[in-house]
């Protein structure tokens, strides 16, 4: 790209995005503009952190082993996907609770999603309509928390399937809710509770009060969680509800068999990272497998994603494998396609653009790793992704 036209694109930018050069940079700008409550709920994991840390640290374990004197002119992000084409290789991972960190959040996500060509999951812990994020970006997956009950399973996948989504991904790594210590310190609760210390935070962060909260409040009311059953869900903020948590403990693979017998789209497990567990899932009718440790949110101290990839690949070769955790950077994305992901999804840090600065700053976030993907497949010395070889294009030092 010539620096005539990187001018002209940084001057197309909304003036506060113009100094953020790589996804990490939306984190301190979403940590100012946020409540701290909702900032912990978003940066925080569980325990002590040990997997959220050590999703990042796998990725430097590898490095490249660049080819040179290659022609790359015709270097292409595009990528295909469940038969669906996209334009790069990653994904907006779920993001629970987004209308309530960024202005009719899933909605923004799914616009700049569709208008990137790239995968959305919308979440299950989410405070808009799933109908709403399906009608916006047909081509959105749409990821459950299933019920306790198989028929409330059975409800709310017909209500996906009448909403038009054709892609399901189930989550199948919270049996109990992870120990988030970090969100009790930081006074966050679902729901929320009202309180001197909650006013304060609201009053001292203006610009979400008013841009964020208020709109919501005056233009749709209360937020309620909507989409974790097939009817509405406990508001947002309460003194008194409870949200009702179903006990998933007793959950096991026949009810994946029963809503692979319902669903006839794509169906997705996420939360995978056994070899056995992956082995049971493909045998189990799932269309693909989303390698994950819930960004670190539920076991502290389970591997990473990108650690156990390898062997999860080889059980399942015949099926999509993909993962989330730790990417930040088109170099991790690449890295975890050379291994044989065929894609990765970003999470945190489309939460804090989102909040920052709407569909614009998770366009501009798009924009940033899709171009960070392309200018280091040119110094790979590839021109399309299904060229990237860990044997030729990585080390593991």
């Amino acid at each position: 790209m010539s620096s005539s036209v990187e001018h002209s694109t940084e001057c197309a930018l909304p003036r506060r995005l113009r100094s953020i050069l790589c996804l990490d940079d939306f984190e301190p700008a979403a940590k100012a503009h946020l409540p701290r409550p909702l900032f912990g709920y978003i940066a925080g994991a569980a325990e002590t952190n040990a997997s959220l840390t050590s999703n990042r640290r796998a990725f430097d374990r590898y490095r490249f082993v660049p080819r040179v004197m290659v022609n790359i002119g015709r270097r292409s992000t595009a990528t295909t996907l469940l038969g669906q084409p996209f334009s790069a290789p990653f994904g907006i991972a779920p993001l629970g609770l987004a209308a309530l960190t960024a202005y009719r959040g899933d909605l923004v996500l799914a616009k700049a999603a569709a208008a990137a060509g790239i995968p959305m999951i919308m979440s299950g812990s989410s405070l808009i309509r799933l109908e709403e994020v399906a009608a916006q970006y047909p081509q959105a997956w749409f990821q459950a928390y299933l019920p306790g009950e198989p028929v409330a399973i059975s409800a709310l996948v017909e209500r996906v399937r009448r909403a038009g989504f054709q892609t399901l991904v189930i989550t199948v790594d919270t049996p109990v809710a992870g120990n988030r210590e970090n969100n009790v310190r930081a006074g966050f609760s679902t729901p929320l509770r009202p309180g001197f210390r909650l006013a304060w935070q609201g009053v001292t962060h203006p610009r979400w009060l008013a841009g964020t909260f208020a709109a919501t409040i005056l233009g749709h009311g209360m937020p309620h969680f909507e989409n974790n059953y097939a009817t509405r869900g406990a508001p947002i903020l309460s003194p008194t509800v409870e949200r009702d948590f179903s006990d998933r403990g007793q959950l096991n693979w026949e009810h994946f068999s029963a809503i692979r017998r319902q669903w006839d789209g794509m169906l997705i497990v996420k939360g995978i990272l056994s070899a056995a567990d992956a082995r049971l899932a493909q045998e189990h009718g799932a269309n693909g497998i989303i390698v994950s440790n819930h960004g670190g949110r539920q076991l502290d101290g389970a591997i990473s994603p990108l650690a156990v990839l390898p062997s999860i690949l080889d059980a399942c070769p015949n099926i999509p494998v993909m993962i989330d955790g730790g990417i930040r950077r088109g170099s991790d994305v690449l890295k975890a396609l050379a291994l044989g992901a065929r894609a990765a999804f970003v999470g945190r840090p489309f939460a804090y653009a989102a909040s920052f600065a709407g569909e614009a700053g998770v366009g501009h976030g798009i924009r940033l790793l899709t171009s960070e993907i392309s200018r280091n497949m040119a110094m790979l010395g590839v021109n399309r992704l299904d060229e990237l070889d860990s044997r030729m294009h990585l080390m593991a030092e």
